[in-house]
């Protein structure tokens, strides 16, 4: 009889419960047609249904007509500021019937005026050699000059059926600027290419050879000393295709194991509670396999109720032995592991002990603690000594399989007595430290053992570290606050934007092949680019301040490269006096690109202000390999990573070969 809704950007949900069952499944059902119809509808549609919805409010007396003094109110809400004599100037032009107010067909005008895109009828205007409009042929003309695309005269047609507008046009294989516009705002115009959207990457690698979106104490909403530990944190880092989630295991009251972080102030959450609510979203958005990660600091009997949770929850889902039985070398794939549960934990013996038969009739024994709870011991979250050895049960160790955790002590010792199975965590510091010291070793034993880099205790706000430096090594299980809205976690949305949203995305050849010898630090740079970006334009950005009735935003672009440290860069446009919805800049930029592979681009608009720091209006970021050439919009999110609905930048791309 219950549900709940989560909204964007808010943090407190409603839940809700009906008179009964079959009313509560109308309720969802109907939500879920609402949302299912938002999330479909396009760029135009998104665009038209703000401006409407603006109209609506500016239309004070609701009488579908808009005098002057509403008119500059409208303005106001689309964020643009307009003096009266300019307002005063639309208003008579569009006012053709002299009446003091626009209705029906005047208001469609202002629209029009609204919206004119000279940039766009520039462009146009260049390439429709055909009485004014663009013929297929100039349209292919424009695909492979300015976009720089693979295509054919058929691709071009496609483009024509799919997005003219007008029937003569279309009839006589022509596009109108109307059409043209369209195409622009679909997939097919934007920066991020559509062929990425799917999964595209060969998903039948060893597990290793890929970068895996990964959480840190997944349980927590908020800070880590003292906020709430929720289900929901566990649901909503799965829906964003995260793979890799950390349970923090502890005796709970009644003999039933629960999740909080430990010697502090966080609430409890029941570990069954949270094993039910992986189980259930764990596959929504990726079918990929999902690591629990578990740091386990029970006492043996409620261990063992840990391990019957687990199995008796995730059923057939969960990975209690290797792959075909037999004693493996390597990793198995994402492919041949999908719909899979792997538990990362400690574990008593080796694989081999257990597939020869070797069940001794031990139920338990003791081994060392997972490093990062010893860690947490040595940032004063407790005052006894550092207890560094913890009782297992068996039952608990034999669910773990190929993410056996092990102390790390040195790359020669891991290559000479770790198995691939066994892996370890890294502290932040830690891990930077052998980044920047020894690049090309961390690569190598990256390539057949996983790693899991974790923040430092120290980030008690829940922030996060920078993770482009740990891909650069090849680090696979980079676990950040997913809970916290932060550039860090705006970058890991954009690593893992590609290859189907399925949290798995493939490293470089060059961190996979033994022979390699590259380093993040010193290369060497086998493929040189040079990137070229034109800031051109922005459309409809949403206002900061809503308090503020008059607050217009003065808005600047940043354009951001992480990658390999030679590679980061940051350049930004002059800013645009009180103009939210269609400033223009045309500011070009250059970077100097030594491996593309890595390199990763983030746009960032921010409302300038002189006297205190810029405010975010809205960000993108996407790995620059998925860049398409040419004029592209680019969608705006929010802080938290929502797209902007009606929002977006207009900008012209050039990838190239450097000379």
């Amino acid at each position: 009889m219950c549900f709940s809704i989560i909204f964007k950007g808010r943090k407190k949900n409603l839940d809700l419960m009906a008179a009964n069952g079959t009313e509560a499944k109308q309720w969802i059902s109907g939500l879920d047609k609402i949302i299912h119809n938002m999330r479909n509808l396009s760029q135009q549609q998104k665009s038209e249904h703000w401006i409407i919805n603006c109209m609506r409010k500016a239309d004070k007396n609701e009488d579908n007509k808009m005098t002057l003094k509403e008119l500059k109110h409208f303005l106001r809400q689309v964020n643009v500021e307009v003096d009266d004599t300019y307002a005063a100037e639309i208003f008579k032009k569009c006012d053709t019937s002299n009446s003091g107010s626009l209705e029906g067909e005047e208001i469609e005008l202002f629209y029009d005026l609204l919206t004119h895109r000279e940039e766009v009828d520039v462009i146009y205007g260049n390439y429709a050699q055909t009485e004014g409009q663009m013929s297929s042929k100039d349209l292919l003309n424009f695909l492979l000059t300015e976009q720089r695309e693979k295509v054919s005269m058929e691709d071009a047609l496609k483009l024509i059926e799919k997005y003219e507008v007008d029937g003569t046009a279309k009839q006589n294989k022509r596009m109108s600027k109307d059409g043209f516009l369209m195409y622009l705002h679909r997939e097919e115009g934007s920066i991020f290419n559509p062929a990425h959207k799917q999964v595209y990457q060969d998903m039948h690698q060893p597990i290793n050879h890929y970068y895996i979106s990964s959480s840190h104490n997944t349980y927590l909403m908020e800070d880590q000393l003292k906020g709430p530990s929720s289900t929901e944190a566990y649901i909503k880092a799965l829906m964003k295709s995260c793979r890799c989630v950390e349970l923090d295991c502890w005796d709970g009251a009644n003999g039933e194991p629960v999740i909080y972080h430990g010697y502090t102030l966080t609430s409890k959450v029941l570990f069954r509670d949270v094993i039910k609510a992986i189980n259930d979203y764990a596959f929504k958005t990726s079918d990929y396999p999902v690591i629990l990660s578990l740091e386990n600091h029970c006492s043996v009997d409620q261990q063992k109720l840990m391990a019957h949770h687990l199995i008796s929850i995730l059923g057939e889902a969960l990975l209690t032995k290797p792959v075909g039985n037999t004693m493996p070398s390597d990793f198995p794939s994402p492919e041949g592991l999908k719909g899979k549960f792997l538990i990362k934990g400690k574990r008593l013996n080796k694989l081999d002990a257990a597939l020869n038969n070797n069940n001794s009739t031990i139920e338990e024994d003791t081994v060392s603690e997972e490093d990062e709870a010893a860690d947490c011991k040595e940032n004063g979250q407790k005052s006894k000594s550092k207890k560094s050895k913890i009782k297992l049960a068996k039952a608990l160790s034999d669910i773990v399989v190929y993410c056996k955790s092990v102390h790390f002590s040195g790359f020669e010792h891991a290559k000479d007595c770790q198995v691939f199975y066994e892996m370890s965590s890294f502290k932040e510091n830690k891990a930077f430290n052998l980044a920047e010291n020894s690049g090309t070793a961390y690569i190598h034993h990256n390539m057949d053992k996983l790693s899991r880099i974790y923040p430092a205790g120290s980030r008690t706000d829940s922030s996060n570290y920078n993770p482009v430096p740990m891909w650069n090594v090849g680090c696979q299980i980079v676990a950040l606050n997913f809970q916290t809205p932060s550039k860090e976690m705006h970058i890991n949305q954009g690593r893992f934007l590609q290859n189907g949203l399925s949290g798995y995305v493939l490293k470089p050849e060059f961190q996979r092949s033994l022979s390699s010898q590259f380093d993040p630090n010193t290369g060497p740079w086998l493929k040189r680019k040079t990137f070229h970006v034109m800031v051109i334009s922005a459309q409809q950005l949403p206002k900061i301040n809503k308090d503020k009735h008059k607050s217009i935003v003065d808005p600047l672009v940043r354009v951001e490269i992480y990658g390999v440290p030679a590679d980061n860069a940051s350049k930004e446009t002059h800013y645009i006096d009180n103009n939210g919805f269609n400033p223009m800049w045309n500011e070009k930029f250059q970077f100097d690109i030594h491996v593309a592979e890595l390199a990763l681009l983030r746009f960032v608009v921010e409302d300038y202000d002189s006297t205190s720091q810029n405010d975010l209006i809205g960000q993108y970021c996407l790995p620059l390999s998925s860049v398409q050439n040419g004029y592209r919009h680019v969608p705006l999110l929010t802080k938290r990573g929502d797209v902007i609905c009606s929002a977006g930048l207009f900008v012209h791309l050039m990838l190239l070969d450097a000379q």
